[in-house]
């Protein structure tokens, strides 16, 4: 049990580091400046090993079955940290300019079709597997850092679907417990997973045919 409550509370720190991040894009009126700056989200969750949905999603098939039981412990803090920071947010100056902006993303969103929300989780999730594997695997200390950047700042520029910012957004519009939005959620969290796991298993493809020729 000690272990699931730790990786609840780490994983609450990584959606309010994700929505910290989504509050700075809602906020800045240069998209490709808020896109890159909104990096500091995932740049918080590696660099202090917190628990978020979309960055354990991929090494789904490097741990046992009973990872899942970890996804859907950490995906639920990652809902509450964020749900936390938006409710903290509605209560500022900066919550009139930060809801009309959200809105605007929200109504967008609920009103895609969930296999376009299921597509553009997907490519988002490849764009955070370059993100924290190249964290986690990179020799080189500026490649460690680039690659969150790039990641992040491509994935959001190209309007692809992150689940826990997009709890965010739906939070700060006032709209993230609604059956419809929670549904949409839902799909982009499966393209999450989806996404996260097509270089992975690319890789280990790639090394059993490699193995296979020896």
């Amino acid at each position: 049990m000690k272990k699931y409550v730790n990786a609840f509370v780490m994983a609450i720190l990584a959606g309010a580091a994700i929505a910290i991040g989504g509050a700075i894009y809602l906020a800045t009126e240069n998209k490709v400046v808020g896109a890159i700056f909104f990096s500091v989200g995932l740049f918080t969750v590696c660099t202090k090993g917190l628990n978020l949905f979309t960055g354990k999603a991929v090494y789904l098939f490097d741990n046992k079955p009973l990872f899942l039981v970890d996804l859907v412990v950490i995906w639920i803090g990652n809902f509450a940290g964020a749900w936390a920071v938006a409710a903290l947010l509605s209560l500022t100056r900066q919550a009139d300019r930060l809801t009309e902006t959200a809105a605007a993303l929200a109504e967008t969103k609920a009103n895609d079709s969930l296999l376009s929300l299921f597509i553009l989780g997907v490519f988002c999730n490849v764009c955070i597997y370059i993100a924290v594997d190249s964290y986690g695997k990179n020799s080189h200390e500026l490649g460690k850092y680039a690659g969150i950047v790039f990641g992040v700042t491509a994935f959001i520029l190209a309007g692809f679907e992150h689940s826990v910012a997009d709890m965010f957004y739906f939070a700060m519009a006032g709209r993230l417990f609604e059956g419809h939005v929670l549904l949409c959620l839902l799909m982009v969290t499966l393209g999450n997973v989806a996404g996260g796991v097509v270089f992975p298993l690319g890789l280990k493809l790639k090394d059993y045919l490699t193995e296979s020729k020896k």
